[in-house]
């Protein structure tokens, strides 16, 4: 489009300079100079020229700006603001956390130093804590704790500097949650050790089982759910079963994996590589006898692959390699003796193995999923709910308020509410999943705190607020300038014309 208006711009000059030389070489002057004329009203036409805008005056923002919710509502507009340099925290945490799993939370410091971060409990005594040394490159923080009961938390999160004093301190809220039950089908050819702490570790969780260990020829030791199993979270095997089982056997279970279904193999009893390049393209190699894993040091099987990266499989730490499988994933355990912590470490060991759970890809499809909010949520300002998988109303028992949700384009399959919480503390957002036949109420609790809490961490949340509003409303280019109008040139162009005409015919 460029090229073209540029070539016909071209072609104006060109003819216009022709027309005037003709008339220069006959000495009509005049002539010359209104050839002229028109062809730079023409080319005054094509070429769009532009002028400099009146000027849309910038609203002025002072200090660290305004909160995601104060912009949402603001109407869209240039902004003159300048982020202050002054020292700023972030806070990185989950607000809600499996009972089981480890909490940890971040404070992201603008600049690194000695520190010393506290995690308090709700009586003041200090859970754990951590240090940042001097020398240290990072600016991050972070101390973690294993919570012991599902409950509704208000911690409190202490940063001191090198001196001791305190540089900031506020509440730490933490929805503890039960794990919903992990169903697992496990199948073993082996019995040992490490089958009996691995059942004990899930039971001791929660877990229900479809647990059957083959002891001999006919014999099969089982331990079975208080009702049948109808789909399992997780397919459990060892090698050994694995390698005896009949072919269709082996089929029907990868077709379970194909469908989204996790499978764990414990390679500690492999003892057929060939048959495990065939079936899941997994080339196994004899390994000599040294441990593997961290923080916990396990023998490693006698065949695992030889490399981190083997075809398709994936492995981290040299304990565990997985691959996709369509829509489920295959896990590969090349370790063993994992018994041995089952005493001296069984939290390590819990640990662990959630973590072989969490990249083995188990997890459980609840059917409503709530959006954490993108920022602290404060008494007498507007609080934006969102969840997924939801129909009806929400509805706050602290506030004796119920609105129904709304679907907004911006959110992906989900709906979404607004509410102005009345004080600090925990708030309770109740509704009713939209799944068929679904007549289970479904809760989530969110923290509304003070005015007053983690002050450096609000003003860091309107500085982040205010630099994407800064950026959804700059001007785009060429916003600064109009286009000049064509009539003058036109007008130009035929009173130039019309000249010449009467000039060749008097």
């Amino acid at each position: 489009m460029m090229a073209a208006s540029l070539l016909t711009l071209l072609a104006i000059l060109l003819t216009g300079a022709a027309s005037a030389g003709l008339y220069l070489w006959r000495r009509r002057w005049v002539d010359a100079a209104l050839a002229l004329v028109v062809a730079a009203s023409l080319a005054g036409i094509a070429a769009g020229f532009k002028l400099p805008a009146a000027g849309a005056i910038a609203l002025a923002v002072s200090g660290d700006g305004l909160r995601e919710a104060e912009w949402r509502d603001a109407p869209a507009q240039k902004i003159a603001w300048t982020m202050p340099k002054t020292a700023v925290l972030r806070l990185d945490f989950p607000r809600t956390l499996t009972l089981g799993r480890m909490f940890k939370l971040t404070v992201h410091r603008s600049a690194p130093g000695a520190a010393r971060l506290q995690l308090l409990a709700e009586n003041g005594q200090v859970i754990t804590e951590t240090r940042a040394e001097a020398s240290a490159l990072e600016a991050s923080i972070s101390v973690q704790w294993l919570p012991p009961a599902a409950e509704l938390l208000v911690l409190r999160a202490r940063l001191l500097g090198a001196d001791g004093k305190t540089l900031a301190e506020g509440p730490v809220p933490l929805n503890v949650v039960e794990a919903a039950p992990l169903r697992v089908r496990g199948r073993f050819s082996a019995p040992s050790f490490d089958l009996r702490a691995l059942g004990d570790l899930l039971l001791n969780s929660g877990a229900l089982l479809d647990w059957h260990v083959t002891l001999g020829k006919t014999v099969t030791r089982s331990e079975t759910a208080r009702a049948p199993l109808a789909a399992a979270d997780l397919l459990l095997v060892d090698a050994a079963w694995f390698e005896r089982a009949p072919e269709n056997q082996r089929s029907a279970m990868l077709a379970q994996v194909a469908l989204g279904t996790p499978l764990v193999i414990l390679g500690a009893n492999a003892f057929d590589p060939r048959l495990w390049q065939a079936s899941l393209q997994l080339e196994l190699k004899a390994q000599p006898d040294k441990s593997a894993g961290a923080p916990l040091a396990m023998p490693v099987a006698p065949f695992n692959p030889a490399s981190a990266v083997a075809g398709a499989w994936r492995s981290a730490d040299g304990a565990l390699w997985s691959r996709r499988w369509q829509k489920g994933r295959i896990s590969w355990v090349g370790v063993g003796h994992w018994h041995r912590y089952a005493i001296s470490e069984p939290q390590q060991l819990g640990m662990w193995w959630q973590g072989v759970l969490d990249q083995a890809g188990v997890e459980r499809d609840e059917e409503v999923v709530w959006d954490a909010p993108s920022e602290m949520s404060f008494a007498g300002q507007r609080l934006e709910v969102c969840a997924k998988g939801v129909r009806g109303e929400a509805v706050f028992p602290g506030l004796g308020q119920a609105a129904p949700w709304q679907r907004r384009p911006d959110k992906a399959d989900a709906s979404c509410m607004a509410v102005w919480p009345k004080a600090p503390g925990w708030l309770t957002v109740r509704a009713q999943g939209k799944a068929p036949r679904s007549d289970r109420t479904q809760s989530n609790n969110i923290y509304v705190f003070a005015n007053d809490d983690w002050p450096l961490w609000q003003a860091a949340q309107r500085r982040d607020a205010t630099a994407r509003y800064a950026a959804r409303t700059a001007a785009p280019a060429g916003a600064n300038s109009t286009p000049m109008p064509a009539w003058p040139f036109a007008l130009l162009c035929a009173l130039a014309m019309l000249t010449l005409w009467w000039r060749e015919h008097r």
